[in-house]
């Protein structure tokens, strides 16, 4: 099938390069006639960014009639249609108005190009060139530092990130600067948001502490998302993606333009499935998306609704290591509704203000409601589980039972986000902002089924665990520029009430409330080599809370403690004309890190506790260079050093007492050792290649060093270094009346590489002192294809 698909493909595209072409550079000036860099040029579906002389040149272009559209912030779009054959250079100039409406919602916790903060911009042409269905952790993963995987295998369904070694408990996501992370788990899961980079119009992520945003500290980095910007023109389109193990995506957009000046209306419907790389690891995700608003001089207000609803089939027990060589996609489960099902909805109400060309007020509400369950099936699990009374029949004691079981998680989450925004001077701004919202949780389990019911009723809860966390802060940005100089300083509080109480999922009695003040100082400064270079330094330090599992199996006198970390960050940027660099040196040292230690507590719990002393230090690179008109090439790499000093692990010791209070537990103290899950070398490079300017063929590489399972540094319990490819060719056209068809065919993992992006272990001490483990690992797909067509009229 995959053979088939290539050989068409080829045939198609190369049917439609018979068109004539010409180049045709495009210069953007501001209403004094002043270039402007950075600006958003689209034409004939082509879009490109203007350089430091406010000029974009599309190569190739189709010699007729076609639409320009020119945008950048704070400047009114420019549309027009232009004749190619009579013209090969246009001039487009822009007029100031407030009506670019995405930029200013998230402007407030977002880092501006002279800022002295780590960060890489992910346009939507560069998200439209990845978007064929795989979530949005998997269109990130050539930007530095950054590792993948999926549990499904293909990037479709649950799937994982880690960025400088820190999962999605350290990541701290923003949409239009509303907090996204789970308030107790802390993680940020995609699955519940299908199809959303469809809906995006750029991604910002700022590596390490970053500046101050809303919701959970980010101790690995931040993703500032920012959702579609306003379009004035009306507009219509279908993305349809299908690929290997029966995937398929199925997308319609449509859009008002500006209505009467001043209104517009966006809508998306979007639907995912796959059976998965896994054996049965399929997933079922629907998703909407719909935003209304009023753009006035003065005030804009705009609603927005996304709503997603994800069924997956279980796949996070992983495959054994000793299936890996005989069966890679295997799947323990085998019930046929062992599935997580959960739908979560969004709505958001965004008001701004331009009381002033240099003062903006900002103000949004948002209510988030999420409900679902994971379903499974338990073979001969205890009645006391489940507080069944036994059943005596004659003289037999029935004390266990098959049964089918639902643990729900039933949330609410609501509050409001705020920023003030005045620039003194052109070389001196301030911002003012914050937030304060309210998380309300409950989690609860229930049989539907059972072989032995006991006196149960269909309905019954057998544990019932509700959670209350409150989170507010507020921050002070100024930022200042005195010569080449640039400084800011960035404060922010941060408050958090949590509480919960009731019975969890073993039956055990988890009450907590904990309060935390925190205090958030960043200081920078950028200096300016000249116009397209600079370098910067900076220093953060940050505080994050332990997530709710950490509470739970912790004991009541010994409560996990918050995180600390002190951040340094020294860079040189340069923007030029064919190339652009982003180098920096990183030192991100720990307070009371939490590491998973294998120490267990009085009923056999796992704990993550705190340790004292810990660090990652590194060199990370993010280029690009257009050697030519027709070749880019692009290269990221990570270097890294990642230790705990003094780290002491705690070995249960395997014997009848094993689980049971005052078990005999070993201690082995290592003096310095790497952090779990923390490659060293994270490498990333791609080559695209344009023989003519409709066509892109790119072949991206991915190499990640050896991982390792748990913080012993032992290569028994590691996951083995992978080196990926990924071979993409895209070809846009106009044809039929259609301005912009797009045919987008990628084929991941051309050389079939057999490796695994996550894992798990465990074990401990058999009697005699051996050391026993078992390992897990997730999969992922051999050699691959997803094959898209997006129209857009």
């Amino acid at each position: 099938m995959l053979k088939q698909a290539l050989i068409t493909a080829t045939i198609w595209l190369s049917s439609l390069i018979a068109f004539a072409q010409k180049d045709v550079t495009v210069y953007v000036l501001d209403h004094r006639s002043k270039p402007l860099q950075g600006a958003t040029v689209q034409l004939q579906g082509t879009t490109k960014s203007t350089d430091e002389h406010g000029t974009a040149i599309f190569s190739g272009q189709q010699a007729k009639t076609a639409e320009l559209t020119v945008r950048y912030l704070g400047f009114a779009p420019y549309v027009a249609q232009v004749d190619l054959q009579q013209r090969s250079d246009i001039t487009a100039t822009l007029q100031p108005d407030n009506r670019m409406t995405g930029e200013v919602m998230v402007m407030a916790t977002r880092a501006a190009e002279n800022s002295a903060t780590t960060f890489k911009n992910l346009s939507k042409e560069d998200l439209s060139r990845l978007n064929l269905g795989q979530d949005i952790p998997f269109l990130l993963d050539q930007t530095p530092s950054v590792v993948v995987g999926s549990d499904a295998g293909a990037g479709i369904g649950y799937t994982n990130m880690t960025i400088r070694g820190s999962n999605n408990q350290r990541i701290n996501v923003t949409l239009n600067g509303i907090p996204l992370n789970d308030a107790e788990s802390m993680g940020s899961f995609f699955v519940n948001l299908p199809d959303f980079a469809s809906s995006v119009q750029s991604i910002q992520i700022q590596r390490g502490i970053g500046t101050s945003t809303n919701g959970a500290g980010a101790f690995g980095a931040s993703l500032n998302i920012q959702t579609d910007a306003l379009e004035t023109t009306p507009y219509a389109e279908l993305n349809n993606t299908f690929g290997s193990y029966n995937t398929w995506k199925n997308t319609v957009k449509v859009g008002s333009g500006l209505l009467k000046d001043k209104y517009a209306f966006n809508a998306r419907l979007s639907r995912i499935s796959s059976d998965g790389y896994i054996e049965r690891a399929s997933s079922d995700l629907k998703s909407f998306y719909f935003d209304g608003g009023y753009y006035g001089e003065k005030h804009q207000l705009k609603a927005t609704i996304f709503s997603g609803k994800e069924k997956t089939y279980q796949a996070w027990d992983g495959v054994p290591e000793e299936m890996l060589g005989t069966n890679r996609r295997y799947n323990r489960f085998t019930y046929e509704n062992q599935t997580d099902n959960y739908v979560q909805t969004h709505h958001h109400l965004h008001y701004n203000y331009f009381a002033s060309e240099r003062t903006t007020w900002n103000l949004a509400l948002h209510y988030t409601r999420g409900k679902g369950y994971y379903e499974e099936y338990r073979s001969d699990d205890p009645f006391s589980t489940y507080n069944f009374e036994p059943i005596q029949i004659g003289e037999t004691v029935i004390n266990s039972t098959d049964l089918v079981r639902r643990r729900w998680l039933d949330n609410h989450f609501y509050g409001t986000v705020f920023s003030f925004n005045h620039k003194f001077s052109a070389s001196q701004n301030l911002t003012i902002g914050g937030a304060a919202n309210q998380y309300r949780g409950d989690h609860y389990g229930e049989v539907i089924w059972a072989q032995y019911a006991s006196t149960s009723r269909l309905g019954d809860k057998y544990y019932f665990n509700d959670a209350e966390k409150n989170d507010a802060n507020i921050y002070g940005k100024w930022d200042g520029r005195f010569g080449s100089t640039h400084f800011y300083a960035d404060l922010q509080y941060r408050f958090v009430d949590y509480t919960f109480e009731g019975y969890d999922h073993n039956q055990q009695l988890a009450d907590v409330n904990i309060k935390h003040h925190f205090f958030n100082p960043k200081i920078g400064t950028t200096y300016t080599l000249s116009p397209t270079a600079n370098v910067y330094a900076s220093y953060a330090f940050a505080h994050k809370e332990p997530v709710r599992d950490d509470y739970v199996s912790s004991l009541a006198d010994a409560r996990p403690k918050p995180e600390k970390m002190h951040n340094m960050e020294i860079g040189y940027r340069l923007r030029g004309r064919n190339l652009n660099v982003g180098a920096n040196a990183y030192g991100m040292f720990y307070k009371d890190q939490l590491v998973l230690t294998g120490e267990i507590n009085d009923v056999g719990a796992n704990i993550r506790e705190n340790v004292p002393n810990s660090y990652r230090i590194g060199l990370e690179l993010d280029a690009g260079w257009q050697v030519m008109k027709q070749l880019q090439w692009k290269a990221t790499a990570g270097l890294s050093e990642n230790r705990i000093r003094n780290y002491t692990e705690y070995l249960s010791v395997l014997d009848d007492n094993w689980g049971d209070t005052g078990a005999p537990q070993v201690e082995r103290t290592y003096k310095s050792t790497t952090i779990s899950f923390s490659p060293s070398v994270i490498l990333s490079n791609e080559f695209s290649y344009a023989p003519i300017s409709p066509l892109e063929i790119s072949l991206a590489s991915k190499y990640v060093s050896r991982q390792y399972l748990d913080n012993t540094q032992a290569k028994e319990r590691s996951i083995d270094p992978f080196f990926v490819n990924n071979l993409r060719i895209r070809y846009n056209f106009a044809a039929w009346g259609l301005e912009h068809i797009d045919a987008n065919l990628a084929i991941n993992n051309i050389f079939n590489e057999k490796y695994e992006a996550n894992g798990y272990t465990y074990g401990g001490l058999s009697t005699d002192g051996t050391r026993l483990y078992g390992n897990a690992y997730y999969p992922q797909a051999e050699t691959n294809f997803l094959l898209g067509l997006n129209i857009r009229f």
